[in-house]
């Protein structure tokens, strides 16, 4: 990304910026965010998404994009939610990027705190909102 040295340092800004297209509309450039020391520094969407305050979708995560849904039960107390959101899903491997169903499980908060406390190279996955 820069500016195009084609007419010169003066007639520089007459020139076509170099920049990716908005992720959000896929039509326009993104905005200039600011330069310094003739370096151009730039926004995350174009100044027509900023202005109707248009954002990316949430992604999912990755285990929920393999398939696997948190369960209803604890997998170590066996302790059984009234609301998913009172479930974690942890990386028994501790790879957040292997969600193989053998590695991913469901634990509650409380088993959630004695896993820190235990030290244990599972990691818990992104927290996102219920799907």
């Amino acid at each position: 990304m820069g500016s195009c040295r084609c007419l010169g340092k003066g007639l520089s800004k007459y020139c076509m910026l170099k920049r990716d297209l908005c992720p959000i509309c896929h039509n326009n450039p993104v905005a200039v965010n600011y330069i310094r020391d003739d370096v151009y520094h730039y926004r995350n969407s174009c100044t027509a998404c900023i202005r109707r305050g248009k954002k990316l979708p949430k992604l999912p995560p990755l285990w929920a994009k393999s398939g696997y849904k948190k369960k209803d039960r604890c997998e170590l107390c066996n302790f059984k939610a009234k609301s998913l959101k009172q479930m974690f899903v942890y990386h028994v491997d501790g790879n957040l990027k292997n969600v193989n169903s053998f590695n991913l499980k469901t634990v509650c908060a409380n088993c959630q705190i004695e896993l820190i406390d235990l030290k244990l190279p599972w990691k818990p996955a992104t927290i996102v909102p219920d799907f």
